[in-house]
């Protein structure tokens, strides 16, 4: 079982909402992530305004965007008329999103970039306004083939486990069970932001029971 990326096959500059960059710091990896991916990274200036303030100052994301745009990592865009129009739609009630997403979205759609949205209603919005387009997730980075070869050892795949424990990072229930097999079931149990995880945690629980009876 495979864990692989919507990105792999093209090079569509993509557009990272603020929660994918708070999972890129919280994997430890996240600035050889982004220099491995061979796509342009463009991140809305309301974005970096949103991880400008004091949450993220002390758990150091804002050092870690700054230190991306200061190393030309990402390039900062800012929301010209027609992305504007867009972003005053997305964040007007009822259904609003957070200004953040609300830009990487619009940024996107102006462009005909690809943005990267984890939260369930930031990309049923994006898919809306993309027509019908999916955007792609943090954990289409974290398996990107440049990465897997750009982080020897494997290390990508603690950057998955990082990204999911210690960011919360959501992904989708397509490839849960392959993530799951990447990580391993006892790293898991400690991922509460899985797709059921409760319900999976019981399953993984009676496998482990199972196994443990099987050795005796």
């Amino acid at each position: 079982m495979t864990c692989s990326s919507s990105l792999s096959e093209t090079l569509t500059p993509i557009v990272p909402d603020t929660s994918v960059l708070i999972n890129l710091h919280a994997c430890s990896f996240g600035e050889q992530v982004l220099r491995s991916i061979p796509n342009e990274i463009v991140v809305p200036d309301v974005v970096v305004t949103e991880l400008d303030h004091e949450t993220s100052r002390t758990n150091g994301e804002n050092d870690f965007v700054q230190n991306l745009i200061s190393l030309g990592i990402i390039q900062v865009a800012s929301l010209d008329d027609g992305a504007y129009r867009i972003f005053e739609t997305l964040i007007a009630a009822p259904g609003s999103l957070d200004d953040g997403e609300a830009a990487t979205i619009a940024v996107a759609a102006t462009q005909g970039f690809m943005p990267v949205i984890d939260e369930r209603k930031g990309r049923a919005r994006a898919k809306a306004v993309m027509n019908g387009k999916s955007p792609a997730w943090t954990l289409d980075l974290l398996v990107h083939p440049a990465v897997q070869t750009g982080l020897p050892d494997g290390a990508y795949i603690d950057a998955v486990y990082m990204a999911l424990s210690e960011g919360r990072m959501r992904i989708d229930e397509e490839r849960c069970d392959a993530v799951v097999a990447l990580i391993g079931i006892e790293r898991a149990g400690r991922c509460t932001s899985l797709p059921a995880f409760r319900l999976r945690r019981q399953i993984w629980a009676g496998q482990a029971g199972a196994v443990n009876q099987t050795n005796e």
